[in-house]
């Protein structure tokens, strides 16, 4: 049996074995849960490769004790190609945190953490922007819907980075195939997540005849770490992250002005990049001082 048949019969195999994860409320809801603290969501990608996701349940503020983190990003599932389709692929270590969702997702979400899948080009010439027709368009969407069924995650995160388009034979970016993606999951998906990490063709091609997607990402954020840059995507400000910042890469000095920005000219959105496994409260208490009044602390 090929590795992609494979894949598609284990995830198949799964859905029919795993009931449906827990329902995710709205998107108001998501913004400004019940006690939730007062200021922008924050997000953080996890890089599943060496470290865990549980890392992003470990911060609390000190004043009221919410979570830092509202949405936690597994990075990275794929698309590939088979010569044939594009379809769903998950590395050895994307597998180990679907297959072990009871102590890497379920206790971030039971501390109110979305979980989301974020989906990654994969040099293999299969993308976000050249599915050449509408039905293979939402034939990945539903290995994407599936997914987040199967596995009771928040929702899909779009990162258009790494496709290398034409490779394998495959077409270059068109108009219509973005579109019709995220309009076949939002289908598929209606109360779940799906964010624009504003990169890539993909990101370029929000509108097809007549037919906009802008709205239909619940969020987006700024790929650039380190800066300053209003993204594509939803046209409310409490949506956007323009600010980003890499723990690993951003000094906290740029995270704490970046933060206070995002205050300042009223985003609702705070990216974070490669939170690991070492006691970063520190680095973090720079920026949630100046979204949410308070130091972090580390548990």
């Amino acid at each position: 049996m090929s590795a992609p048949l494979m894949r598609r019969r284990t995830l198949l195999s799964a859905l029919a074995a795993t009931t449906v994860g827990v329902a995710l409320p709205t998107t108001a809801h998501a913004e400004r849960r019940a006690g939730a603290k007062a200021g922008p969501i924050s997000v953080v990608y996890i890089e599943v490769n060496s470290e865990s996701m549980t890392n992003a349940a470990r911060y609390t503020l000190a004043r009221g004790g919410a979570q830092v983190f509202d949405i936690a990003v597994i990075f990275a599932a794929n698309i590939n190609y088979d010569g044939t389709n594009a379809y769903l692929y998950f590395n050895e270590n994307v597998q180990r945190v679907l297959d072990n969702v009871a102590t890497e997702v379920r206790p971030l979400q039971q501390k109110g953490i979305k979980v989301l899948l974020s989906i990654l080009g994969n040099h293999q010439g299969a993308g976000f922007a050249n599915f050449p027709s509408r039905q293979a368009a939402d034939a990945f969407a539903q290995e994407l819907a599936d997914a987040v069924t199967t596995y009771g995650l928040d929702g899909i995160d779009f990162d258009d980075e790494y496709a290398e388009y034409g490779n394998n034979g495959t077409g270059q970016p068109n108009a219509f195939s973005f579109v019709y993606l995220v309009s076949a999951l939002r289908q598929k998906l209606p109360n779940k997540l799906i964010t624009l990490y504003d990169i890539g063709p993909a990101a370029d091609r929000l509108t097809y005849n007549g037919v906009s997607i802008n709205n239909t990402f619940d969020y987006a954020w700024n790929p650039w770490y380190g800066t300053w840059s209003v993204p594509n995507g939803p046209s409310s400000k409490s949506r956007l992250s323009p600010a980003a910042v890499s723990f690993t890469g951003t000094s906290s000095y740029t995270a704490a002005n970046l933060a206070a920005r995002t205050v300042r000219e009223g985003y609702g959105v705070f990216l974070t990049y490669n939170l690991t496994a070492s006691n970063t409260a520190s680095y973090i208490s720079a920026f949630t001082n100046k979204l949410y009044g308070s130091s972090a602390v580390y548990s």
